[in-house]
């Protein structure tokens, strides 16, 4: 029997090669082709073959049915499903070890286990290891189905046999399917073992929750093909030391994406945090310099973050600029916007940014609040301990609008604050009681009421 020829596999695009090369054709990625040998022989598809043709229907007359949403019993987990888990979905959950991705579904599958049949398969750990786990968490007494197995084929056929709806699989890197001989986790295998999990959730109706490992840069490990074949995509984030763990959507068929949800991390499991913002928020009993409240918009929730700055004397021929939770590099460039177009230079300076509590701030709406933190603290004066800023600052120093102003300053007046400080366009219609905005459209404009306050 001839042996069966090797083709490589690029683990960042998933595209195959016949022999190994330094860059992948296909995505210019480096240093990322494997080989492993097909299961099926090619020689087969390469010969001249008649293929009936396929039916088309036409758009209009397929018919559709609103997705059936399936709630977990968490509700910060169902925000960031999009509502619950939605029949024939395939839902991948990655993050760091020890970070809680085990205890968040096992806890999610004992509540719906009350609902539906659930089959929790573990690759990695004891069925006494998970069941320590569930008396920890208070759920021993769930009707929830245990396996310990790393056959995809035996997982299937045991999901199958309990009639199970809901399949968590942890994780998907220990799987590994019969019809290859690689070691599991290797690309061939996560690739085949996840696309017959896809094939059984679409087949079957039931909804699959994969449980996948990251790589020391935060990535899924595994080819990126891996979250192409998947339905949602969440990562578990977490700052270091801190017990608050934030869920996020980074794609959703069914949902929203970039939606976030927030647990506290206790003896007793994950606890929602129904309230983010009072996590977030300043804890100063006085007013100090440097410091301002904004409000960033995470999927279709509004949260209140302290925003803190530090600007200090350099001693150093190249100042530094540090930012956490901010892009250093959009630090840098609202601090040329600020030299250049409110006379204000801190070439001879150290400039430090801090978003408080571990929020890593993607959009632009907190560049005002940036900017307005660091001449808080070069001139010493504390900022009112009632005033809320957001806006994107632009290179010509205009101050741009930022969507969904209104709901940020209902959000801000819900909390308290009376004071506003705002781009000009997200002045509300219609005043909102309790707060004061105040419009700008010019950076000038903003160091003046920052003067004058």
């Amino acid at each position: 029997m001839a042996r069966p020829k090797s083709v490589f596999l690029c683990s960042e695009c998933g595209n195959e090669t016949p022999r190994w090369q330094g860059q992948c054709p296909a995505c210019g990625a480096w240093n990322t082709l494997t080989g492993f040998n097909p299961p099926v022989s090619r020689e087969a598809g390469r010969r001249a073959r008649r293929v009936e043709a396929g039916s088309a229907t036409p758009l209009v007359e397929v018919g559709y049915s609103d997705s059936v949403r399936l709630p977990t019993g968490l509700g910060e987990f169902d925000r960031v499903l999009g509502g619950g888990l939605v029949e024939g979905s395939v839902t991948l959950l990655g993050g760091e070890p020890g970070i809680g991705k085990s205890t968040l579904l096992l806890q999610a599958a004992a509540a719906l286990a009350g609902q539906v049949p659930v089959l929790y398969a573990t690759g990695e750990e004891s069925l006494q290891q998970v069941a320590l786990r569930g008396r920890r968490l208070g759920v021993q007494a769930s009707p929830l189905h245990l396996a310990a197995d790393t056959s995809v084929e035996r997982v299937i056929e045991t999901a199958r046999g309990c009639a199970a709806r809901v399949l968590v699989v942890d994780s998907v890197q220990t799987m590994s399917t019969e019809a290859l001989e690689s070691a599991p986790g290797s690309v061939s295998q996560l690739r085949e073992s996840a696309a017959r999990l896809v094939e059984h959730a679409k087949g079957s109706g039931a909804s699959v929750i994969l449980i996948g490992h990251v790589t020391k840069e935060g990535a899924l490990a595994g080819p990126r093909v891996l979250e192409h074949m998947v339905d949602t995509v969440l990562y578990f984030e977490s700052d270091s030391g801190s017990r608050y763990r934030i869920v996020r959507a980074v794609k959703n068929r069914f949902g929203a994406a970039n939606e976030i949800g927030v647990f506290a991390m206790g003896e007793e499991g994950l606890r929602e945090v129904r309230n983010p913002s009072a996590i977030f928020l300043s804890r100063h009993e006085q007013p100090v310099p440097g410091s301002v409240v904004t409000v960033i918009r995470e999927g279709s929730r509004q949260m209140l973050v302290e925003v803190q700055a530090l600007v200090d004397a350099s001693h150093a021929a190249n100042p530094r600029r540090v930012a956490v939770g901010m892009d250093t590099n959009r630090i840098a460039m609202l601090l040329a916007v600020l030299n250049r177009h409110g006379g204000l230079a801190l070439h001879g300076h150290d400039v430090f940014v801090n978003i408080v509590g571990g929020v890593r701030v993607n959009e632009t709406a907190a560049d005002l609040s940036a900017l307005v933190a660091a001449v808080s603290s070069l001139s010493g004066r504390p900022l009112p301990h009632d005033l809320v800023c957001f806006g994107e600052v632009g290179l010509a120093g205009e101050i741009r609008p930022v969507p969904h102003g209104e709901e940020r300053l209902r959000e801000a007046a819900k909390h308290g604050f009376s004071r506003a400080l705002v781009p000009k366009a997200n002045c509300p219609r219609q005043p909102i009681p309790g707060v004061e905005v105040k419009g700008i459209s010019r950076v000038a404009e903003a160091i003046e009421v920052l003067q004058e306050s």
